[in-house]
């Protein structure tokens, strides 16, 4: 799947991201359940922190409270931070309740 010229950095995005603190886990394409930690989120991509290794490109799915697991293709990786972006937006009706699970 390819999403075209996007955004390769967390300098670069196309929307703003909130900020918040939720401990969750990722499953890698190795089928590796790691935890992370999701720093922000945007109905469209998260950062995480993680210190697993990932590449560009690459898919994982993350838990997320609300809607359950979702698909993220890795966009950049940078010291343990992980830009992804989903391969399906959050529905904007439910996306405040997805936030408001992860900050409240």
């Amino acid at each position: 799947m390819s999403f075209g010229a996007l955004p390769q950095s967390p300098e670069e995005r196309a929307e703003p991201r909130d900020e918040v603190h939720h401990r969750s886990r990722a499953v890698l394409t190795d089928r590796r359940s790691v935890p992370v930690l999701i720093v922000n989120l945007s109905p469209h991509g998260l950062m995480i922190r993680s210190d697993a290794p990932v590449s560009v490109g690459e898919w994982m799915r993350v838990q997320l409270p609300v809607v359950g697991e979702v698909q993220a293709a890795v966009r950049w990786a940078l010291g343990g931070r992980i830009g992804c972006q989903l391969e399906h937006a959050i529905p904007a009706n439910r996306y405040h309740a997805v936030l408001g699970a992860m900050t409240g």
